[in-house]
């Protein structure tokens, strides 16, 4: 638990410098300080709401007991399973088959499905993928990534909004051009850089915690390799639209055809089905 938080303080403190370097290029030394009072303020807005930010990009609808049981119940039983707290549970309307976890800790959780995982997968294999999403929730590292999604799509939004108006040095004089357009592009992949640091290692750990909750490390592996036959085909428009959130998921869902897709967050499925069936 300790080194989850630690790996959040140094997320938070990263993301704050960054937002100083836009800042700084952009505006000079009032642009940095306005950055940095900006940055922390958006850490402070994300450990609270990021996770409902994040549902409501991907319209994802809640559900229960009486609205979708088969999911519901396989959750519940899973939660019990890992002595966690019963998460809320959201099915999102896109073909794609793809599912995540999110929140900042146990207590305010929530899990995420989309309707097409549920026609793709069997049960034995859908109680992998959510006994999965419950592994991140249990070794807390939800917070994590929920954080870098939200942060650096803003970051994104910042270096854009600067390149648009321009911005002004401390004496009143135009930022240099040159910088501005360097800010426009390396913001981002900072950003994308920062997020694969974080989350390649979490999947790893999430199958194995995932195996370990359900009982059944074959499930998952093959869930795994159905997950990546499929989604390459189909889009998730939500994750095309907000390609930050791309490494919440349990299996990459942007497109080939998307540049950020060559910075994948998610180690490559051959690996993570072998370490599965290695469990066995």
């Amino acid at each position: 638990m300790f080194g989850n938080w630690l790996k959040t303080s140094i997320l938070m403190a990263g993301i704050v410098a960054l937002f100083g370097v836009v800042g700084g290029a952009l505006g000079g030394q009032q642009g940095m300080l306005i950055a940095l009072v900006f940055g922390g303020a958006m850490n402070l807005w994300a450990y609270w709401f990021s996770d409902k930010a994040v549902l409501k990009m991907y319209r994802a609808r809640p559900v229960d007991a009486a609205t979708s049981p088969y999911l519901y119940n396989i959750v519940r039983d899973l939660s019990q399973r890992a002595g966690l707290p019963m998460p809320r549970v959201y099915i999102i309307d896109e073909d794609q088959p793809n599912a995540f976890a999110t929140g900042r800790n146990p207590e305010h959780a929530a899990v995420a499905a989309t309707s097409g995982i549920l026609r793709l997968l069997d049960e034995r294999e859908l109680r992998g993928v959510m006994a999965h999403e419950l592994a991140h929730v249990r070794h807390r590292d939800i917070l994590v990534s929920t954080i870098a999604a939200t942060v650096a799509g803003a970051i994104s939004a910042l270096a854009q909004f600067g390149m648009f108006f321009g911005g002004r040095n401390g004496n009143g004089q135009r930022a240099n051009p040159v910088a501005q357009i360097l800010v426009m592009f390396l913001a981002p992949l900072a950003a994308m850089l920062i997020q694969m640091a974080i989350s390649r290692t979490r999947e790893f750990a999430a199958d194995r915690g995932g195996a370990e909750i359900s009982g059944d490390p074959a499930a998952l592996a093959g869930a795994l390799l159905k997950l990546e036959a499929s989604v390459k085909g189909i889009p998730l428009h939500a994750a095309e639209e907000h390609p930050a959130t791309a490494q919440m998921m349990i299996m990459n869902p942007l497109s080939g055809n998307s540049l950020r897709s060559l910075f994948s967050t998610h180690p490559s499925t051959q690996e993570r089905v072998a370490r599965l069936r290695a469990l066995q």
